[in-house]
């Protein structure tokens, strides 16, 4: 007898699936576009096997929908790439050692210093990846006899590091201050297993923005319950950093929570900087620790120093340290079309995850045969998003999840809007709407029409609304 997991690999391994690899096209300014070479993949119902692909001579330009390019620093930058190449030049691609041994430069220890002044702590150490960040630190801060309280829906690389402390761990529902402290009670009472001695150490871990549902942590909350329960705050910024807040100082900044008040501050670079890695803030004491303790430290290869470069650079622009306000510019432009993007989708009928401000928002397809539908939909209209499902998601809450930048133009967001509008339909009868805009009627509205995933009824024009009560009265 199948299994759940392998009847849902033998149903999505049908014929003639479309497999998208994404390449960037490095040829256009904005980065908004991508050059999409596709793939053909040929697999049979009556197998689990994964089905063989074969490249194709295809390739399609594409608006982009999926990266994570928040600021659009992911592309050339008329203040940064010129600093990085000349990097490039003095330092090489790459150190070939680890930061200990000889992969510390004096970038590094500028990006370090840099990177601990902008988000308001003391010091910070810095990696060469955004995942090892948490899977490797965490376990050095914390193990046997500890508890760590972890989100219910926190990144894998969160999970993944706990497993690996030995600490004991609990899970509080999503981003529910009130069920973290009953929590809290319940263990501080109960202490260790078996022994019931106090827990050696409490943290509590938590995202910023919340990766697969695009909703901002409850932090002023979370902190205090930390507070009063005497827990560690451990606060993963990795889609937060640099995409909100005034500066761009991320969720603190955005919900006026002291810095002094979060114990660990993660993040990474991949995001909102254009380049690659993570960093870890925290007390002077916290970090030198680290930097004898951490394996991620002490046996990695350290981040490239282009890299290292391009995240300084980046940071400037965005503080407005390169003599121009295109930082400042660039954080109201995300702003602008995230909260123009979401509004509009829930004005189609679609349920948006999320709140505002949010750079990621998630749409909700639920159904798991929508999830080609709609992607492949999205592609024919040359928009390039990415599409979620099980393992990655429970198996009836697959999503598109649509990820905006500070390089979209308004032009940009009408069109992926108007192919939501034409999918959203298909597979259901289509739902009456209007929009503000008439230049709205046609590429997400158009994918969301098509596939049937406008689960509330669309905002009717206010006009409309005057002549129904012209006629009541």
């Amino acid at each position: 007898m199948d299994t759940p997991r392998s009847a849902w690999l033998m149903r999505i391994s049908t014929s003639d699936v479309c497999i998208i690899a994404f390449r960037i096209v490095l040829d256009v300014p904005s980065q908004v576009h991508l050059m999409l070479g596709l793939m053909s993949s040929r697999g049979s119902l009556m197998t689990t096997t994964r089905p063989s692909s074969q490249r194709t001579t295809k390739s399609t330009r594409c608006l982009n929908l999926g990266s994570y390019n928040y600021l659009g620093f992911g592309s050339y930058d008329e203040y940064c790439t010129p600093l990085v190449i000349d990097s490039l030049k003095k330092f090489s691609p790459s150190t070939c050692s680890s930061r200990v041994d000889a992969g510390t430069t004096s970038v590094h220890a500028e990006l370090e210093e840099c990177v601990a002044k902008y988000v308001g702590k003391p010091a910070a150490i810095v990696t060469g990846m955004g995942y090892a960040t948490n899977s490797a630190i965490i376990p050095v801060l914390i193990g046997k006899g500890g508890l760590i309280i972890s989100d219910s829906l926190n990144h894998t690389s969160i999970v993944n590091g706990a497993r690996g402390s030995g600490a004991t761990i609990r899970v509080f529902q999503h981003n529910t201050p009130a069920h973290l402290e009953r929590v809290l009670k319940e263990q501080i009472a109960e202490g260790q297993p078996r022994t019931h001695r106090p827990w050696k150490k409490i943290m509590v871990v938590v995202e910023g923005i919340y990766s697969m549902e695009g909703e901002i942590c409850q932090l002023p909350e979370i902190v205090s319950i930390c507070k009063k329960y005497k827990a560690y705050v451990y606060l993963d910024e990795a889609h937060s950093i640099g995409a909100i807040g005034k500066t761009g100082r991320g969720v603190c900044e955005l919900l006026g929570v002291d810095t002094a008040d979060v114990d660990i501050m993660m993040g990474t670079f991949t995001k909102s900087f254009g380049s690659c890695g993570g960093y870890i803030a925290g007390s002077k004491d916290l970090i030198q620790y680290l930097k004898y303790q951490c394996p991620a430290h002490l046996y990695a290869t350290s981040i490239s120093t282009p890299s290292a470069q391009q995240i300084i650079s980046a940071v400037k622009v965005i503080l407005g340290e390169d003599g121009s306000n295109r930082g400042a510019q660039k954080l109201a432009r995300i702003r602008e079309n995230s909260n123009f993007f979401r509004a509009e989708l829930q004005k189609m009928g679609f349920e948006v995850l999320g709140d505002n401000d949010s750079p990621v928002m998630p749409i909700m397809l639920y159904n798991p045969a929508k999830i080609p539908a709609f992607s492949r939909e999205c592609l024919r209209e040359n928009v390039a998003v990415v599409v979620v499902g099980f393992p990655a998601t429970p198996l009836l809450l697959a999503r598109a999840r649509i990820c905006i930048s500070a390089s979209h133009s308004r032009e940009d967001l009408i069109k992926a809007l108007q192919v939501n509008k034409k999918l959203a339909s298909l597979a259901l009868p289509p739902i009456l709407f209007t929009i503000e805009n008439s230049i709205l009627n046609m590429v997400i509205s158009k994918a969301g029409d098509l596939t049937g995933i406008k689960y509330f009824p669309a905002a009717r024009k206010k006009q409309e609304e005057v002549k129904d009560t012209i006629k009541l009265d």
